[in-house]
């Protein structure tokens, strides 16, 4: 049986960051996908935005790491010449009460280490973006935009750099917990094979529960369940009128219809949210419509006939489509009592953002596990 200091079952931009980082410091590392290349799901269908961290809970996980996890996100991108831009995003109101949401949205992103949000009044968006209904806005100017794929690529030569192995085409068929970590068996195109793992990072992301499922030693009470929400993307064709993000208030199972760019200034619509329960990732045209009534609140003269249908992608959500806030789930033996088992579940937005903070905190609980 082969050994391995750290198997990561999963190479989506979280497996990806993680392995670049663990590679440093072992000298064995595996990261394995089933998919026929990297970042294939979640990844590659999202809106590629880096988030400032405002709205999450004071403390959250998702708070801390998406503050760090920007920080760390523009260095990396600067060091590694990632297409990104600092673009900025407005997030906007209409009427008293959502100006009041922008007030409180104010304060709870200064706990959370966000204090370069800026209000900006009717007046000056009219003269800054005139092609804009609102009545107030928050300017973030941290708020960028970034190349997942060449970021994902980057992060993928680190690791191989480091001496670490990726493999793709390669599924998880189960894990037994030993006295010397944990005993994986993987499935390469049909091929079995049998590891001795000390360490085992399941970032899985859709599958993640999945994957823990078939760890032998994995109490069921602590594999939370995970929901599928699907959200689609329509683009825009033509010049945008916006030279920055656009975001609604949020809704209660995300942010809102808001308008994006990517790095070569394409302006696209998504994401909306809806709950499915089978992976499929259409985008059936008749949701013109809801998109057209979403966007027509802060962009009144949107022409319809420009918005055509991209592409969609599918969040693994804890929360369920009434509950509130939920949190990402990093587990460790504290929790699961399986010795070298990490399973990270309902790694959703600020996923891509906090990508090089979650595989900084994991390195951190890693290493506190071992002394």
């Amino acid at each position: 049986m082969d050994n391995v200091d750290v198997l990561i079952i999963g190479a989506g931009v979280v497996g990806l960051a993680i392995a670049a980082r663990l590679s440093q410091q072992y000298s064995n590392v595996l990261l394995v996908d089933k998919n026929s290349t990297f970042g294939e799901e979640t990844s590659s269908r999202n809106s590629e935005v880096i988030h400032a961290g405002i709205y999450y809970p004071q403390n959250s996980l998702k708070a801390k790491l998406c503050v760090r996890g920007k920080q760390l996100l523009y260095q990396y991108c600067q060091q590694r010449h990632i297409p990104h831009k600092k673009v900025g995003k407005l997030l906007v109101a209409h009427g008293k009460q959502e100006e009041n949401y922008l007030a409180e949205t104010l304060k709870q992103a200064k706990l959370n280490g966000v204090d370069d949000l800026v209000w900006q009044s009717k007046e000056q968006l009219q003269e800054s973006t005139p092609a804009l209904a609102a009545t107030a806005a928050l300017l973030s100017p941290s708020t960028g935009i970034i190349d997942v794929h060449s970021y994902m690529q980057s992060l993928l030569a680190d690791t191989e750099h480091n001496g670490a192995l990726f493999v793709a085409q390669t599924r998880f068929v189960s894990a037994t917990a030993n006295k010397s970590g944990l005993a994986v068996v993987l499935d390469s195109q049909g091929e079995t094979s049998k590891l001795q793992c000390q360490h085992v990072i399941n970032c899985a992301g859709l599958y993640a529960t999945e994957v823990a499922t078939a760890i032998n030693d994995m109490p069921v009470s602590e594999i939370p369940q995970l929901h599928y929400c699907r959200g689609h993307y329509f683009s825009y064709q033509g010049k945008s009128p916006f030279n920055q993000l656009i975001y609604p208030i949020p809704e209660a199972n995300g942010l809102g219809i808001h308008a994006s760019l990517n790095t070569a200034g394409q302006l696209k619509f998504g994401p909306n949210t809806q709950y499915i329960e089978d992976i499929d990732y259409q985008v059936a045209e008749t949701l013109k419509r809801e998109f057209v009534t979403a966007i027509s609140k802060y962009f009144p003269d949107i022409d319809s006939n420009k918005l055509t249908p991209d592409y969609a992608g599918i969040r693994p959500k804890l929360q369920a489509p009434n509950e509130g806030f939920k949190d990402f789930c990093i587990q460790t033996a504290k929790q699961h009592s399986v010795q070298g088992l990490i399973n990270l579940f309902g790694i959703d937005s600020p996923g891509l953002t906090s990508s090089l903070a979650i595989a900084e905190y994991v390195e951190h609980l890693m290493t506190s596990e071992s002394t």
